[in-house]
């Protein structure tokens, strides 16, 4: 049985007035949160009747209590789910419902005769006519990332792995800190899910899901901070995940303002590297940050400083559940078994090379170093391969070569080559608009600048035309390190 819905009924049973869940205007103790996700089941087990043997349910809602009955709801059916994060175009979400064979959609309610009722919210639920697809056997999720190349990939998780990382973190961070979870990122990023959502159902506290325009985010990737700290503060939540663009922008607003958030006790970080100087100066505006380390195939997180086990500038010790190992070349490995395998891929057998590159010093705290790949982890957590935007640069006649940068930081930025000496600023600003335009936000250029052609000869290109991108950071760095 499912670690988590035990959980969830034995709090109904021993605290069955306890608040369990909140969210908007709607209050649920441990016994309504139980009663709905029966509620739920019911619903979806009508709406399934006529549906594939196993095939996944895709979920496209904003955060709120709805979103957290229904993935119970799924995980009790046995039915595997494809949370849909908010930030993906309409293309990646179909994309992802295609990839995974998804048979239903589970969205908001758009005023219909046959919309349900559930945790405060309404519901309507799409039958999907797409073809099947075998999964890996014993998948409950399948996670989406942003995707590299923007065709997202398909994970495919078991309800065992997700379980012993909620589990993990329970033991390792203390259920002394379950207190209130206040969710900042999107319940359709993994993160959040498995790593905010089931630690705090498994630890008996209270979760609070807030629609993500109230929690200020109507424009994701320029979050009113103000907000946010009026939320954090009102709800007086004792813990939240961030990723490192929102801590940044979080202390930079306390340390202006002088305003202090005193209920905060565990703000875990990750999704992205974190500089130590980040963390001591949250720390010095009373935020207690913590860095983590994950991966979707890790079913989100690997490694995680705590306030009994914390090294800033390492991402902490990895989780008892795991096993670690560096390979020859500094490679991070992974195991036992991470993840089952991707959709339409054979099973991932054994542990997993994570293509980042790291080591662990003697008491056992990981560091990562750098990354094997060219991949850039964007600090919102994005992951934008830079070939995919340069080719959008490139396919403009005014562009004859781009490089494009931005790990780590909350914008990308590329050096852009004109194809003729005689093109304007402004002419290669309308170029650089027009990429944009066929990019979802978090890919696009933020920042250009216009630069000599990459020479072979000062090691700037590859052999057959690609660019050397540390050659080219290092002749660059002013402008590719500059923070807007």
């Amino acid at each position: 049985m499912s670690r988590v819905l035990a959980a969830v009924a034995d709090h109904a049973r021993t605290s069955p007035d306890a608040i369990a869940l909140v969210g908007g205007d709607a209050t649920f103790t441990w016994t309504d949160l139980q009663r709905e996700v029966g509620r739920a089941r019911t619903w979806l087990e009508t709406r399934l009747a006529a549906a594939p043997s196993g095939a996944p349910v895709g979920v496209a809602l904003d955060n709120g209590p709805a979103w957290v009955v229904v993935d119970l709801a799924l995980m009790a059916l046995g039915r595997p789910s494809v949370p849909l994060p908010p930030f993906f175009t309409p293309e990646q979400r179909g994309l992802a419902l295609a990839d995974a064979g998804a048979c239903l959609l589970v969205r908001p309610a758009a005023g219909a005769r046959d919309d349900f009722a559930l945790a405060g919210a309404g519901l309507a639920a799409d039958g999907l006519a797409l073809p099947p697809r075998t999964l890996h056997p014993g998948t409950a999720k399948v996670t989406y990332t942003s995707g590299s190349t923007g065709a997202p990939k398909g994970v495919c998780l078991s309800l065992a792995q997700m379980e012993a990382v909620a589990a993990s973190l329970v033991e390792v961070i203390g259920r002394e800190f379950a207190g209130r979870h206040l969710a900042v990122l999107p319940l359709g990023v993994l993160l959040e899910n498995v790593a905010g959502l089931y630690p705090t159902l498994l630890a008996g506290g209270c979760y609070e899901a807030r629609g993500l325009i109230d929690l200020g985010f109507a424009d994701g990737l320029r979050p009113d901070i103000a907000r946010l700290a009026d939320v954090v503060r009102a709800s007086d939540a004792s813990s939240l995940i961030l990723v490192p663009e929102l801590l940044r922008a979080l202390t930079a607003y306390l340390a202006g303002t002088g305003q202090r958030l005193p209920a905060l006790k565990l703000v875990a970080v990750g999704g992205a590297k974190v500089a130590p100087q980040l963390i001591a100066a949250a720390r010095a505006v009373g935020i207690p940050a913590y860095e983590g380390y994950g991966l979707s195939e890790c079913a989100s997180v690997v490694a995680l400083n705590t306030p009994h086990a914390d090294r800033p500038g390492t991402v902490g010790r990895v989780l008892p559940h795991l096993s670690l190992t560096i390979a020859r070349d500094g490679e991070v490995i992974v195991g036992p078994a991470p993840f089952l395998g991707y959709v339409g891929s054979p099973p991932q057998l054994g542990a997993l090379p994570t293509g980042d590159v790291g080591a662990i010093d003697g008491d056992g705290f990981l560091s990562i170093t750098g990354r094997k790949s060219n991949l850039i982890i964007t600090a919102f957590g994005r992951n934008v391969a830079p070939e995919w935007v340069e080719s959008e640069l490139l396919a403009q006649p005014e562009i004859a070569q781009a490089a494009v940068f931005g790990e780590g930081a909350a914008e990308l930025c590329a050096l852009v080559v004109p194809s003729r000496a005689d093109l304007t600023v402004a002419a290669l600003q309308a170029a650089v608009g027009r990429a944009n335009s066929g990019l979802p936000a978090y890919a696009q250029v933020a920042r250009w600048q216009g630069s000599p052609p990459f020479d072979p000869k000062r090691g700037e290109l590859t052999g057959n035309g690609r660019p050397r991108r540390a050659a080219l950071r290092q002749t660059h760095q002013a402008f590719i390190d500059q923070q807007t």
